[in-house]
């Protein structure tokens, strides 16, 4: 399934439960929300994309905290999930989704090596997910997968609302 495919039937979630989403976005540098606004009508469940690709940015425009960031580090699960409160908090949407992540090929550690990539995930309310992944392969590879990855995330999320109702 190509991320357009994922993103239309996210799409088709956000829409049916009237809601909306928000990106807050490093590593991926904005595909996450080129895959949104690549489907016709995505201004109904979208409206925010931050691309927060310097540590500078992610405090300006997320509110993430240089405390997280000197002791956790860009690519954290704290940092991931500050990224995705703030994005909530600037746009009002009703779930977010940020990555922050080591694309390649430069920029690894034995501790946190190319391809590693943290996701958070939050909704509205103060519920909030995160979660790390490893990807394989050049930066084009690492980025695809992320997009790939984080939009099948929170469809899998908004399923496991739907059941819990």
């Amino acid at each position: 399934m190509t991320h357009s495919d994922i993103a239309a039937s996210l799409g088709r979630r956000l829409i049916a439960r009237g809601e909306s989403v928000a990106t807050a976005e490093s590593c991926s540098g904005g595909l996450i929300a080129a895959a949104l606004t690549d489907i016709a009508g995505s201004s109904d469940w979208f409206g925010f994309g931050f691309v927060t690709y310097s540590n500078e940015a992610k405090q300006k425009l997320l509110g993430v905290s240089a405390s997280t960031l000197a002791a956790a580090g860009a690519v954290s699960e704290r940092t991931v999930r500050e990224m995705s409160a703030g994005a909530l908090a600037v746009s009002g949407a009703d779930w977010s989704l940020a990555v922050s992540g080591i694309a390649g090929p430069g920029g690894g550690s034995a501790e946190k090596p190319v391809g590693t990539v943290w996701f958070g995930l939050a909704r509205a309310g103060g519920e909030s997910r995160a979660f790390l992944r490893r990807f394989e392969g050049d930066r084009a590879a690492v980025r695809e997968q992320t997009v790939q990855c984080a939009l099948a995330a929170l469809i899998e999320w908004l399923d496991e609302d739907v059941a819990m109702a």
